[in-house]
């Protein structure tokens, strides 16, 4: 029987169990899909710890790519033997088989392999509707400055790469010298090391006390005040994670004193909430990266049996770029 890794209940890595599975045939609008990889995400752990609560038990994953194997009743974008890719919900990548929808499961290009795919469709999807569809009231134009929490990360680089193509000056956040590196080295403007500097007072100075245009974190409770202080006047803090917790609640009227700024919370499955969406925003994506504007940085593979400690290094920050795990 194929395999899958399955919590019975919420709590540390050590709820993750390999367990046998059932799969059966592909219902009306799903298709059954034999991964070659899978993708790891923070939002694997919230899903793990709760924070964001679905039935149990509930298999795990949010990202993979794979041989179509069977096609249900009315898909029509994908055949039997296609290679394809795809972030989705219901959670269920980290597995060797399974049946999912196949609304957003994207035929992968011939010149971009199984790994990359999997590690780059929940990530670049996201960087993708951050920088092209999440942009402040005034608009982004080419010289203009972002800042971006956690560049370092599988998002921060492709974003980092992206931005720099768009024109646009990307100022990022990291926790070391080596990840403030690693960032610049992929097409960040500037870098703070936030564990030696005040990143609201480095930004005011590189923009010369205008402050940027948006904001966009993943981080959450630890950046968010200091972010604020970032903006420009009609300035947009963009959130899409709560790597180190959810943001506190706040009184509405501090965007007002901080200058009538805007905030908006973020999450990829609207974005790709049709099918014709989602295959516009895929396509996108894998042209910047057959293009050779974006490289994928997959630093860490596991196989999905250890899936435990990809957990624990992801969730300690010792992870960069992507993390694929292997079935």
């Amino acid at each position: 029987m194929p395999r899958a890794i399955q919590i019975a209940a919420y709590g540390g890595p050590e709820q993750m169990q390999l367990v046998d599975v059932s799969v059966g045939e592909p219902g009306p609008g799903e298709i059954r899909i034999r991964h070659h990889a899978c993708g790891l995400n923070f939002i694997d752990v919230y899903q793990r710890t709760g924070l964001y609560a679905n039935p149990l038990p509930l298999n795990l994953g949010m990202e993979g790519a794979g041989v179509v194997e069977a096609v249900g009743e009315g898909v029509t974008h994908l055949k039997v033997g296609d290679r394809a890719a795809y972030a989705s919900n219901p959670p269920g990548s980290y597995s060797e088989v399974r049946v999912m929808p196949a609304k957003t499961v994207c035929r992968l290009p011939d010149a971009i392999s199984f790994e990359t795919g999997a590690a780059m469709m929940l990530k670049g999807l996201t960087a993708q509707y951050l920088l092209k569809r999440t942009r402040p009231v005034e608009g982004l134009e080419p010289g203009d400055f972002i800042l971006f929490h956690a560049a370092a990360g599988g998002v921060g680089l492709i974003a980092c790469q992206w931005a720099k193509a768009l024109g646009l000056r990307l100022i990022g956040t990291a926790g070391s010298a080596a990840k403030c590196q690693l960032a610049l080295d992929h097409g960040a403007d500037v870098m703070i090391d936030y564990s030696k500097e005040d990143f609201a007072a480095r930004v005011k100075e590189i923009t010369g006390g205008k402050g940027v245009k948006v904001v966009y974190d993943s981080v959450g409770k630890d950046t968010w005040d200091k972010s604020l202080e970032c903006l420009r006047p009609f300035g947009l803090m963009a959130s899409f994670g709560n790597a180190s917790g959810p943001v506190a609640p706040f009184a509405p009227g501090i965007l007002g004193n901080k200058g009538s700024l805007y905030v908006t919370r973020q999450t990829l499955f609207t974005h790709i909430a049709t099918r014709e969406r989602c295959q516009a925003m895929a396509d996108d994506l894998f042209a910047v990266v057959e293009s050779g504007q974006v490289k994928i940085r997959i630093d860490q593979r596991y196989p999905l049996a250890d899936v435990a400690q990809a957990h624990r290094d992801l969730e300690s920050r010792k992870t960069t770029g992507c993390t694929i795990l292997l079935p």
